[in-house]
């Protein structure tokens, strides 16, 4: 555990220079770094050709060998969204409330950073710079811990990032890479409550719930998505259609990809073999109830519904109407993202209303569950917990609270 040790000591012993850089020099070492991607990213191409290449030797699906692989493109995506995040608003040192007490006391609520963030992640070579890019504008420093499939991407992307960021200022330490890829450094990680103040796990079921059932540090729980598309009595058939083809089929292997689908019972025989030629001709199994079953679904085991696949396959389900969709995706969801195609208004207000998921759409795609579509920039995932962050997790939700008191010789007896 020697390398997990390391990295976390590193992390704190940079965690109170990161706190005092201004964030002019913070902007300064985000450019530097994403320029340092652009500059190595033929080393950076290299090994991870070695990564992918191993992963299918392992005989790795291919939707994890997507969130693996990485191109030229999008190296030039991970240097652009490190520029973005120097564009976006720095939240240490807003001031949340002031108020003077009647005792002359001036009390103010003021966003710091957390600290030492540790963020534990699969096969996405992309998070090593969306995490390290997030945390340091936030003033953190961060322990950052990929997967086995990941390892020799994740180490140049990080070589490239520090070496150009330590030249423009970034505090050594600041960001680092536990270089060892067992699950038992994992493990061990998630418990250095010494060294790191909380920990966030990006990744699937497993890892997630690997992390809140053994962690002893704080973790906020980024979420896994089950997400559902519901098509209502009311909906315009061709919108619902390709929304849910778009859900779906855009892009399978990420948390906001739509998983499930609910079709009202009044409509099921007209939308059904719509829906069903669209999504089949894209590639995409159905494994539906009995009713869907009459039109091309295979049938669907009760786990099916719980399912976050990540691949082209899509549970489906006939409901007799919106109580039963509500109540269906409150059962089954996972509560990220969940989208009512309809043109009654009372029902999108319920739907909206009485889902309890971290974002709730009326007529359109759950892909747009990002925090650049939100319009608050880059993010470090999408929580579905209801303490301190919940949905797309931003800048600010990667800081938080001081409260800064100025007196004039007040005393309580």
């Amino acid at each position: 555990m020697e390398s997990v040790i390391r990295a976390a000591q590193a992390a704190k012993g940079a965690k109170h220079k990161m706190a005092s850089l201004s964030t002019q020099q913070k902007n300064d070492i985000l450019v530097a770094m994403g320029n340092g991607l652009l500059e190595q990213s033929g080393n950076i191409l290299a090994e991870n050709a070695r990564d992918v290449e191993l992963a299918r030797e392992k005989g790795r699906t291919e939707t994890l060998i997507d969130r693996l692989t990485l191109t030229q493109e999008r190296i030039e995506a991970m240097a652009q969204g490190l520029f973005d995040i120097a564009g976006l608003t720095d939240p240490v040192g807003e001031v949340l409330h002031g108020e003077k007490r009647p005792n002359g006391l001036l009390v103010k609520k003021v966003r710091v950073p957390m600290g030492v963030i540790g963020i534990i992640y699969e096969a996405r070579p992309n998070v090593t710079a969306d995490a390290a890019g997030l945390c340091l504008k936030a003033g953190n420093a961060v322990v950052l811990k990929g997967s086995s499939e990941a390892m020799n991407s994740n180490i140049a992307v990080t070589d490239a990032m520090v070496q150009a960021g330590q030249a423009a200022g970034l505090p050594q330490g600041a960001v680092s890479l536990v270089r060892d890829a067992s699950r038992e450094a994992a493990a061990y990680l998630m418990t250095l409550n010494e060294y790191v103040d909380v920990l966030i796990p990006r990744g699937g079921a497993g890892l997630i719930k690997t992390v809140v059932e053994n962690a002893t540090l704080p973790v906020i729980e980024t979420g896994t998505g089950n997400c559902h598309i519901y098509v209502d009595k009311s909906a315009d058939f061709d919108m619902a259609a390709e929304i849910t083809v778009n859900a779906k089929v855009s892009r399978p292997s990420v948390c906001n990809a739509a998983e499930s689908l609910l079709v009202h019972a009044d409509i099921a025989g007209e939308f059904l073999p719509k829906a069903f030629a669209l999504l089949q001709e894209k590639g995409v199994e159905l494994r539906g109830d009995e009713v869907a079953q009459q039109y091309g679904a295979k049938p669907a085991a009760e786990e099916d519904y719980y399912t976050e696949y990540l691949d082209y396959i899509m549970s489906v389900k006939v409901v007799d109407g919106l109580d039963d969709a509500i109540a269906h995706i409150n059962q089954y969801s996972t509560g990220h993202s969940e989208a009512i195609i309809t043109n009654d208004y009372t029902s999108a207000k319920r739907f909206q209303n009485e889902v309890d998921s971290a974002a709730v759409y009326v007529n359109a795609s759950t892909r747009y569950t990002d925090g650049f579509e939100f319009g608050f920039g880059a993010e470090i995932g999408i929580s579905t917990q209801k303490l301190h962050a919940r949905g797309p997790m931003g800048l600010p939700e990667l800081t938080t609270v001081k409260y800064i008191i100025d007196g004039d010789g007040q005393v309580r007896w």
